[in-house]
């Protein structure tokens, strides 16, 4: 159990065990428990996190400078900052700190606090850092570059040619996330800024306080009062490991837990009927994809991706075991969104796939491992693959593991075949484009470390289209611009897309407020009443 400290005595961790020994029978009336696989939890640092569970977690107990908030998803607005000035040539951005605003520590949250997080994640140069590190910030520039004025101005400044609207966005995300300098650096050790620290506490001003992590177990978050937008409706929100589908439908049907996050289409259908069970759909922008490593000298070969590439049953798995919560989608920029890709050209087509691999120089195909997280439906795709593509003599050796580790098997580049999804950013395609079809540096030290870069893709020609597309301010011609990447990726990338989201989740009928949005880290918890 990891303790926020000086803010969590003996009694209140009592408190807390005896919340979740009580989740265990039925939720408490205050409290909304949450059933969800949170194995794939790194790191609560925003400068670090950046799984799925880390991002609900930063979500919702930091700021971030700007924010589409709950109350409209499809609207940006200043969160800890009220307003805004950019430049006639539009490099430098001068905000504005919103007054009255504190820390959970009680500090006040100052200009001087956002240009340190900013300049923390430059420096710390770590997984999510492309994100800013792309503006033109270097360890050596950034504290000349991003700089408090006073204490409620900054003033920020890029070295490349995006348009506001994308700069804005950008700060829109987890990294962007305001850190409480003065709490930070008093848990600095070695210089890291603070970051092993924050690995397991918090140091937000968001709607609720990092209360504990334990491990494959919970996470407990507990409403802020002083939040500037007012209190969560709710006291607290606990998130309970149920990495099986079956258990999060069990508990949610016995009222032990109030929401179900991953449940399966058979698991929803079993609940049809029940009054006191609620489903909702939400579109999603979760892609769904299946990675090569190019070190891997048979999967490097181009008519060996284009063989595996007709050996997954897309349409038999979306219409039968992924039913109702997934669409094929073969792109990476999700359907229904500015310059998005909707063709879908590649079935289920062994015999092709077969001449392909001889073609390649593999007529009896060859023997592979492919990773994937013990989740569901992850086992259900990965065990599909496994059987289509030994129609073509592709014998996969399925390795089923935490998502943890299945993730960091790809951030050393150790992986064969993992199959992983991946919820964009912000709202523009660059988000996506910037790590699907973006690689500047294929070295193994390489600053900026990409989904490109993670299958050891090395493409200059196609990260510098990708450059090109972010700085193009006719909408018409960087939509073009995004289509023919994207078609470039699809047809001969190591990144297989294969599905798209719609997020099914069920929760009890009393539960109300529940957010989800279609980017990472858009999940809300401050408007839930029960």
């Amino acid at each position: 159990m990891t303790l926020r400290a000086g803010t969590f005595i003996a009694a209140s961790a009592f408190a807390v065990f005896g919340l979740l020994a009580a989740a265990e029978a039925a939720s408490p009336p205050d409290t909304i428990v949450v059933a969800k696989a949170i194995d794939d939890i790194l790191s609560f640092d925003p400068a670090e996190g950046y799984g799925i569970s880390d991002g609900d977690v930063i979500s919702n107990t930091y700021d971030r400078i700007m924010r589409y908030e709950p109350e409209d998803l499809h609207k940006l607005v200043g969160e800890a900052v009220e307003s805004w000035t950019v430049s006639d040539d539009g490099k430098t951005f001068t905000f504005k700190v919103r007054p009255g605003q504190k820390f959970h520590s009680g500090n006040p949250l100052r200009a001087e606090d956002i240009a340190f997080s900013l300049q923390r994640v430059v420096i710390l140069s770590k997984a999510p850092g492309f994100l800013l590190t792309q503006f033109g910030w270097k360890a050596d520039n950034v504290k000349d570059l991003v700089k408090a004025t006073d204490d409620s101005t900054l003033s920020l400044t890029i070295a490349v040619n995006y348009g506001p609207q994308l700069v804005l966005n950008i700060l829109s995300t987890c990294v962007a996330s305001v850190v409480d300098e003065t709490d930070t650096m008093k848990h600095e050790v070695n210089g890291d800024l603070g970051n092993a620290w924050l690995k397991t506490h918090d140091a937000g001003s968001g709607p609720f306080v990092l209360k504990s992590w334990t491990p494959d177990d919970s996470v407990v978050l507990e409403a802020y009062p002083a939040y500037h937008l007012g209190a969560p409706k709710i006291a607290r929100v606990i998130l309970r490991h149920t990495p099986e589908a079956a258990a999060q439908r069990l508990l949610l049907e016995k009222g032990d837990v109030d929401i179900a996050r991953e449940l399966t289409t058979d698991q929803i259908a079993g609940l049809a009927g029940n009054p006191d069970i609620t489903v909702t759909s939400y579109p999603s922008g979760e892609l769904w994809y299946m990675a090569l490593n190019m070190k891997d000298a048979r999967l490097a070969n181009p008519k060996v991706r284009e063989a595996i590439r007709y050996l997954i049953d897309y349409q038999g798995m979306a219409s039968s075991l992924l039913k109702g919560q997934m669409i094929v989608h073969q792109s990476f920029w999700p359907s229904g969104l500015y310059a998005s890709l909707e063709d879908n050209p590649f079935s289920l087509d062994p015999a092709k796939a077969k001449q392909l691999l001889t073609e390649a120089g593999y007529p009896d195909g060859f023997e592979v491992q492919l990773d994937t997280p013990n989740l569901s439906p992850m086992v259900e795709i990965a065990q599909s693959v496994q059987q289509t593509m030994a129609a073509a003599g592709i014998k996969v050796n399925l390795v089923q593991e935490d998502a943890k580790q299945v993730s960091m098997l790809m951030r050393v580049r150790k992986e064969q075949i993992v199959i992983l999804h991946w919820n964009p950013d912000y709202l523009d395609p660059h988000a996506n484009a910037s790590v699907f079809a973006s690689n500047p540096d294929n070295s193994d030290k390489a600053r900026v470390k990409t989904l490109a870069w993670r299958v050891d893709w090395d493409i200059p020609e196609l990260s510098a289209e990708t450059a090109a597309a972010v700085g193009e301010k006719d909408a018409d011609k960087r939509k073009e611009m995004y289509l023919d990447i994207q078609r470039k990726v699809q047809a001969d990338g190591p990144i297989l897309v294969l599905f798209q989201s719609t997020k099914r989740i069920a929760s009890r009928s009393n539960v109300k407020g529940f957010v989800f949005g279609q980017t990472y880290g858009a999940v809300f918890y401050r408007l839930l009443t029960k």
